[in-house]
């Protein structure tokens, strides 16, 4: 008898035992067939869309209103606050002095060339054209851990006998040349001794000095097909060969001892991507069976492609990397009634990049950071020219209505066209070289 009550105890016990593991095991059969695997999952990442829309207008160098941007993944990482956003537009802090970090202060000073400088522009020269107001001219870009001297057009030009200069860009490239040129004139007047049919790309000798300086049109810096009338705009959608440098600087880089190179705002513009001449995607062309790819990814793509050619390229000269500039319009873009109406310099952190401008800098920062490291290793002199916070600090820079000759000389309630992109000649631009010329005698 005992042992028929142990033995039938041992049983039921042992019911117990399979029926709990049965259990169990169904409990973890269930979970994993609702939730995956967290270190297995998969990313997903939504598709972007775009309303449709007609061919995009965009004058030369100007932000286009409505820019789709990149949609970023969801984290759980906390939001990034004001200052650690305000970071983001300081430049990188490299060594002792950061030339790039600092405040405007008032100069008494006047500028060393005047509006009779014969390199200016009509539409950057703002008091020619009329503008009221001087007191732009009288300020002085002052970095905050060191001091830098005023430009020096003599000493620059000595120092540059039997050199060439090159400024490779944008309109914005196109403004600081004439910056440049306008300060140089003012020892020997330049001769004119090239220029492409449009006057966009060109070249000035300097001829007691064997001095040359160009300024080579290439806004994207790779191969473009860009249809445009003379105002600016778009017929059809700009044709991007990311595989391709553009020849008009490739051809002939070896050959400068010093350059600027620098695109940005171009690459807002509506476009079709290609790769060995197939079109990959595109940036705002809704009306195409095309994937919409994002500016963001035409632009670190030309990046990396051109760093990584400059810094593999054994140039033995100065290589400058010149971050793209913000525009200042306000209440509106360009064609849609925008302004600038500030007179006088913003203090850092008064005035925030606007988001289009933040996604260009970040892959700016982070391209050129890759590529330093290859050029050191390399050999290669690979600077960088970070311009961000010392233009983001003069709105009141920039022609406005001022591009036109007289703006209002008929009537004060007169609508016209403002520019808040370039900048005035003379104006804070021509700060751009005191920076270049500290980093050139110093570099």
């Amino acid at each position: 008898m005992v042992m028929n009550y142990k033995h039938k105890r041992w049983l039921v016990k042992s019911a117990i035992a399979i029926l709990l593991m049965g259990l169990v095991f169904c409990l973890f059969l269930s979970d994993s067939t609702e939730y995956d695997e967290p270190g297995l999952q998969q990313p997903h990442f939504p598709e972007k869309s775009l309303d449709s829309g007609q061919p995009i207008s965009v004058p030369e160098d100007e932000d286009q209103d409505e820019i789709p941007l990149p949609k970023k993944a969801v984290t759980s990482e906390p939001p990034i606050s004001e200052e650690e956003d305000r970071d983001r537009i300081k430049p990188p802090n490299k060594g002792k002095c950061n030339l790039f970090v600092g405040d405007w202060i008032p100069n008494t000073s006047d500028p060393i060339y005047n509006e009779s400088c014969p390199s200016i522009e009509s539409p950057q020269n703002c008091m020619k054209n009329g503008r009221p107001d001087t007191g732009f001219l009288y300020w002085k870009w002052s970095p905050r851990d060191c001091s830098i001297p005023k430009f020096e057009p003599e000493k620059f030009i000595e120092m540059m006998r039997n050199k060439h200069w090159a400024l490779i860009g944008d309109s914005i490239t196109r403004n600081h040349v004439q910056s440049l040129l306008c300060m140089l004139s003012t020892v020997e007047r330049p001769i004119q001794v090239y220029h492409d049919k449009e006057y966009r790309s060109r070249r000035w000798h300097f001829p007691s000095y064997k001095f040359t300086t160009s300024v080579i049109w290439s806004p994207f810096l790779v191969k473009a097909a860009i249809y445009e009338d003379q105002n600016g705009v778009s017929t059809h959608e700009v044709e991007l060969h990311l595989d391709k440098l553009d020849d008009k600087w490739i051809d002939q880089f070896q050959n400068f001892d010093y350059m600027i190179i620098s695109t940005g705002k171009w690459f807002l513009k509506s476009a079709i991507y290609y790769e060995n001449n197939e079109a990959l995607g595109c940036h705002y062309c809704s009306q195409r069976n095309l994937t919409e790819l994002g500016f963001d990814f035409a632009y670190r793509k030309t990046l990396r492609y051109v760093m990584n050619t400059l810094v593999a390229s054994n140039h033995k000269g100065m290589i400058f990397f010149r971050t793209s500039t913000p525009d200042h319009f306000e209440n509106g873009e360009w064609n849609t009634g925008g302004t600038c109406k500030e007179t006088a310099p913003v203090k850092e952190g008064e005035m925030e990049l606007k988001e289009v401008q933040k996604i260009l800098r970040e892959i700016e920062l982070e391209e050129f950071e890759k590529a330093a490291a290859k050029a050191s290793r390399n050999g290669v002199n690979l600077k960088l020219l970070d311009m961000v916070s010392l233009s983001l600090m003069r709105p009141d820079g920039h022609p406005g209505p001022y591009r036109q000759y007289h703006p209002f000389e008929h009537s004060k309630y007169a609508k016209v066209q403002t520019d808040c992109l370039h900048w005035c000649l003379p104006g804070p631009i021509d700060s751009w070289n005191d920076i270049l010329m500290e980093m050139v005698v110093n570099g």
